[in-house]
């Protein structure tokens, strides 16, 4: 039997010198391998191309993730239940991109009960990353109103979705089966959801080694994939056999 790995300190990170991140492969599964350091845009695209990301809380210097094993989403998994392909058919919203980003973040921070890690500084990072074109939104919009959406960073022909959001049932779902859908057609071939939750499982999130999606992005991020003239579709969304409801 296998000695198990014993964690590995996370280090720590100024705010000055050399951008750099320590290799995840070095760390455990949670995978914190760093803290402290900005959120500048070359230290938040250094990190997403090194597949690591920040998260943390209100008060806390930045915390530096990479967790083993990470979650995926592509088309070929992606579960469209039978109550989401009657939304879906029925239609009555529209999808845009990139019209609001800011919105789509701060919707995303909004209302939930164990507090958000979407703080100010984030977004204000992420939407100078947006405005740098490297951090995109999907928008979800009924009768003028904006009721759902998903965001994330573009690294290449690899996309980290970040967070996502509805305030009508079954609009983030929405959201975020047009976003797999669409980026897929455009190129991208590695859609990151960094952690299966329960949610995302009934959407088909499915889970692979750390070294094996490292080895995915490392040959993705340098491709050019330009979602300046992106156009949003959902997949067609046909009658299906009983199925678990979501």
């Amino acid at each position: 039997m296998a000695a198990r790995r014993r964690a590995r300190e996370p280090v720590f990170l100024p705010n000055v010198g050399p951008l750099r991140f320590p290799d995840p492969v070095d760390y455990d599964a949670e995978g914190l391998l760093a803290v402290g350091g900005d959120l500048s845009p070359p230290r938040l695209l250094l990190a997403y191309r090194s597949g690591i990301f920040p998260w943390y809380g209100e008060g806390y210097l930045p915390m530096w993730w990479s967790p083993d094993p990470r979650a995926l989403l592509d088309p070929a998994h992606l579960h469209v239940s039978r109550s989401l392909a009657k939304t879906i058919r029925r239609g009555g919203f529209e999808l845009t991109w990139n019209r609001c980003f800011e919105r789509v973040m701060q919707a995303c921070a909004e209302r939930r009960q164990d507090g958000t890690w979407i703080l100010a500084e984030m977004l204000t990072a992420y939407s100078e990353l947006h405005r740098l074109g490297h951090a995109h939104s999907l928008e979800v919009w009924a009768g003028g109103e904006l009721v759902g959406g998903v965001y994330g960073v573009q690294v290449g022909a690899a996309f980290a979705a970040e967070s996502m959001f509805h305030r009508r049932t079954d609009m983030s779902k929405v959201a975020l089966a047009a976003i797999v859908h669409s980026l897929f057609a455009a190129g991208i071939e590695l859609f990151d959801v960094q952690f299966v939750t329960a949610h995302l499982q009934t959407l088909g999130a499915y889970q692979v080694p750390r070294r094996d999606y490292l080895q995915r992005l490392a040959a993705l991020r340098d491709r050019e994939i330009d979602l300046a003239a992106f156009e949003p579709r959902l997949p067609v969304a046909r009658s299906a056999p009983a199925d678990t409801e979501s």
